[in-house]
């Protein structure tokens, strides 16, 4: 098979995780616990190996399944995405159709509230518009990212020192890389919401994180973007931080990152 899965999971029973996420291809499984194992199984042919780690950070597990990706194509996963019947086909056809992509950004079916993209028409994505995607929305032709030599940031995301931001960086260091990055309407599951392992509502270290991770992101143009970010959410997230005291939180973890 052409294609392979990259799942990062938490405390899971790796030994069920396949049938629950429907996985129809070859799979990866970095499994964050308390021990420190392996073992693999087969799916309906379908080879999953994985592997338990006693370490934490979501960024540390999408490289220990990058690192061991041998497959054409790799599409990043998350344990509470649930695939399509048929979403191999959709994925490698996809591809096949588009050989210019070295890296396609699927949908993913989301609740409402914790959608942050959905896409109607096939683009490309630069830098002005990378920074709403998901992981579990990344396929990748394994070879162009071992070439480019790229990996996740371990500063950001879930079990590191910083909250969200790492899928923003990653897309990023593609486009730098020369990768070519394409967006497409084509649907491949849905994500079956769990509780959070970073999120703890739009309190101080929200505002922090994300100060920090705009500096990464956008370098002297880190404030402007971090001001106009607050005035467009400021009916959600800042209804007990208000807009002035959030921005000076994020000016800080500007300059915390600058150091």
């Amino acid at each position: 098979m052409r294609l392979q899965m990259l799942v990062a999971a938490l405390g899971q029973d790796v030994t069920t995780l396949a049938e629950r996420m429907n996985l129809e291809c070859d799979a990866i499984v970095i499994n964050q616990c308390n021990e420190n194992a392996y073992q693999e199984y087969t799916r309906d042919e379908a080879q999953i190996k994985c592997y338990s780690f006693a370490e934490r950070g979501v960024g540390l597990s999408r490289n220990n399944a990058l690192l061991r990706a041998d497959r054409e194509i790799s599409l990043f996963a998350d344990e509470d995405i649930v695939y399509d019947e048929g979403y191999v086909k959709l994925v490698l056809q996809e591809f096949d159709e588009h050989p210019e992509a070295d890296m396609l950004l699927f949908n993913v079916r989301v609740c409402e509230e914790r959608r942050t993209y959905y896409t109607e028409t096939f683009g490309k994505v630069s830098l002005h518009n990378c920074g709403r995607y998901p992981a579990y929305s990344f396929a990748v032709r394994t070879e162009k990212m071992h070439n480019a030599n790229l990996t996740y940031s371990l500063l950001f995301g879930g079990g590191a020192k910083y909250s969200n931001g790492e899928d923003s960086l990653f897309i990023r260091d593609c486009i730098k890389a020369g990768l070519r990055v394409y967006k497409t309407p084509v649907e491949i599951g849905e994500e079956h919401p769990r509780e959070s392992t970073w999120f703890h509502g739009y309190d101080r270290k929200f505002f922090f994180d994300r100060g920090v991770l705009y500096h990464y992101l956008y370098g002297k143009l880190a404030k402007p973007i971090a001001l106009r970010f607050l005035l467009k959410h400021q009916d959600i997230m800042c209804q007990e931080i208000p807009v002035k005291k959030a921005y000076r939180i994020m000016a800080k973890g500007i300059i915390e990152a600058k150091k």
